[in-house]
């Protein structure tokens, strides 16, 4: 206080250019209070292996230990903290002994985190985790501190049966669920899969157009008609009105799980494909009518082209 009080006295006596502009940020400090518990910024100006060094715009530099840091055992405050980050953190003590004051980011996560979270969960933030361990059943990633499950059956669109490969690897995922009261976080990798699955489907049914004769291979039968298997993930529905030309009862009097089939695109209204083998049959006809009529015509032997063959039966 006494060192602004003596660049005040400096300023008005004209010894210096300075302006009072140049005092604001000292007399903002030397007003402020900060008390235990308080949650506060800094900017990093310095990182080791044992603490972590901030300026508060205040009178004191705040001090964080590296343990107290990440809660995360992936976390190194070497490679994760960076001169100039922001980082904010709970004040444990206002004096460490050594005119510091101590702070605790792991204590701030406790507040923060939890909002934060809650948040990212209304939002459907994609958040990037890595993953920090392989637990029963599923997997543990820290997010804003906090410690994060992510069940097997949400790590990726099939079944995993060996959790042990994605120890120490970097997923995208999307919070699920916040229980602030039992401190619970689940995470999930395959929700947001799905999503981009479906994106990437929508998309190539988009390019489909209606009218075109596929393959593909019959996958289920149902009592409203087929679902036929185009590959690449796509399959499409032929109706039972759309599977033969007589009348049926049941898909399965013509068509059995594993038949190959010709069909024809009807439409892709609303992302789904609908099919018709009728459709695929009748616009073939044609074409195998007109080879199996010159198969037939190539193969009468009596029929020939020679000179004596159009000759033969005149009479001169």
């Amino acid at each position: 206080m006494e060192e602004v009080k003596k660049g005040i006295a400096d300023v008005q006596e004209g010894g210096t250019t300075e302006t009072m502009a140049d005092y604001s940020k000292e007399l903002e400090a030397s007003f402020r209070t900060i008390r235990e518990g308080d949650i506060i910024s800094g900017t990093v100006i310095s990182v080791n292996e044992e603490a972590v060094t901030l300026d508060l715009d205040y009178y004191a530099p705040g001090v964080i230990k590296a343990a107290d840091m990440s809660s995360d055992p992936t976390f190194s405050v070497l490679a994760d903290v960076h001169v100039g980050d922001q980082v904010e953190a709970t004040v444990v003590k206002k004096d460490d002994g050594a005119g510091n004051i101590q702070l605790s980011c792991v204590e701030a996560a406790e507040v923060l985190g939890w909002d934060r979270l809650k948040q990212y969960l209304d939002e459907k933030k994609v958040l990037s985790v890595k993953v920090s361990e392989v637990v029963n059943k599923g997997v543990v990633a820290f997010v804003e501190g906090i410690r994060g499950f992510i069940p097997a059956s949400q790590l990726a669109l099939d079944y995993v049966e060996d959790l042990s490969v994605f120890q120490g690897r970097t997923l995208e995922v999307i919070v699920i669920t916040v229980d602030t009261e039992k401190k619970r976080l689940v995470l999930s990798a395959k929700e947001l899969l799905k999503e981009r699955e479906a994106e990437r489907l929508n998309h190539k049914i988009s390019m489909i157009v209606p009218g075109s004769i596929l393959e593909g291979r019959v996958e289920s039968l149902m009592p409203y008609g087929a679902f036929v298997d185009l590959g690449d993930g796509l399959s499409g529905l032929v109706h039972i009105s759309q599977i033969s030309t007589r009348r049926l009862k049941k898909p399965s009097e013509v068509l059995s799980v594993g038949d190959q089939v010709k069909v024809r695109v009807l439409n892709t209204n609303d992302n789904k494909i609908s099919l018709s083998i009728k459709a695929a049959a009748e616009a073939q006809e044609p074409d195998e009518i007109d080879e199996r009529q010159a198969a037939e015509y190539s193969s009468r032997e009596s029929v020939g082209t020679s000179l004596g063959d159009l000759l033969k039966g005149l009479k001169f």
